[in-house]
């Protein structure tokens, strides 16, 4: 989910794919489905994603599904109902009773699951974390995200291009002490200061929570009336404030850049009330997920680290199939 959630402007206004790679490149990033292995066919994986209901990780879900399957592994998922450590963490000690051979899990936190996922890798689960981090460095055998600081700093300067340089602006997200989002809004705010007319307003966080994302974007318009620009921290927060800028009367007046591009989110830049979606690429995430644990199961050598693909999606560039591929899904 997080499900929750990147470069120059110039990017922006082309729809350039952005190569966001990590430490080093995965070489099966790109094979697909490579059939049934010796050494990863029957072997049991188990994926927890963030946010079971987050087209983002619905999307993620379905491309570690098809993958894994192509590799005989035997494969389920499970997700939270919400962004919450207290409903990660029964899911975590379920799975970790099953003892699997593989795991790939998006924490909520960067450090309170900690303590159960060294507790399951010392009983030789292999451990891949995809989208969300831990502060831990000995947790994972592979770590798979999009570059979310640098998506932070195009979501910056894509908003101030279209604010004119000028005005005051606003991060809403998701909570603080999540790697992927407190990643976003440290690129945000910090290539915001490359805009001394623009006024970075305190960062407001609303728990995940889409009526609340609404309701502090009308809050704020009424107390600052040169709102120009506001940047979402992931898909729920961008499907808020397109809400509560519709019901202001607002929608394309204040811009907005958001993260993600699930569906209600790609109807909201249709209708011209979002101006910018910076799109991950979560069926990449899946897919690099599931070929590394394949790759640690037959004794080959392991990505420890990898970024995936972002593309930046305006009204304009929508339509075409390179940009539109990237569109998150509902359901497999």
């Amino acid at each position: 989910m997080l499900s929750i959630r990147s470069r120059r402007s110039a990017l922006v206004a082309a729809g350039t794919v952005l190569a966001l790679t990590g430490a080093a490149a995965c070489s099966s990033s790109d094979s697909g489905g490579s059939g049934s292995s010796g050494g990863a066919a029957h072997k049991k994986v188990r994926l927890i994603t963030g946010v079971k209901s987050d087209p983002f990780y619905i999307t993620m879900t379905c491309a570690a599904k098809t993958e894994a399957k192509a590799k005989g592994m035997d494969f389920s998922a499970d997700g939270s109902a919400q962004w919450d450590v207290s409903v990660q963490r029964p899911l975590l000690d379920s799975v970790a009773a099953s003892r699997p051979d593989g795991l790939l899990i998006s924490p909520v936190d960067t450090s309170a699951l900690t303590p159960s996922l060294k507790q399951i890798q010392s009983a030789g689960t292999k451990v891949a974390l995809v989208d969300t981090t831990v502060t831990d460095s000995s947790i994972g055998i592979t770590r798979i995200s999009s570059d979310n600081e640098k998506g932070g700093r195009v979501a910056a300067d894509a908003l101030a291009k279209l604010m004119g340089e000028k005005g005051s602006a606003i991060v809403i997200s998701v909570k603080p002490g999540v790697s992927t989002t407190d990643a976003r809004i440290k690129g945000f705010t910090e290539e915001m200061k490359k805009y001394p007319k623009i006024k970075m307003l305190p960062t407001l966080y609303d728990n995940d929570l889409p009526a609340t994302a609404a309701s502090q974007i009308q809050s704020t318009l009424a107390a600052h009336p040169d709102l120009g620009g506001v940047f979402a921290g992931n898909t729920n927060t961008g499907q808020g404030i397109a809400t509560g800028l519709k019901q202001a009367g607002k929608e394309g007046k204040v811009k907005v850049a958001a993260f993600d591009a699930e569906p209600d989110e790609v109807a909201s830049l249709k209708a011209g009330t979002l101006q910018v979606l910076v799109a991950q690429d979560p069926a990449s995430i899946g897919r690099e997920a599931v070929d590394q644990l394949a790759a640690a199961f037959e004794g080959k050598s392991v990505q420890k680290s990898i970024g995936t693909n972002m593309v930046a999606i305006t009204k304009a560039n929508m339509g075409d199939p390179s940009v539109s591929k990237y569109f998150y899904k509902s359901g497999c």
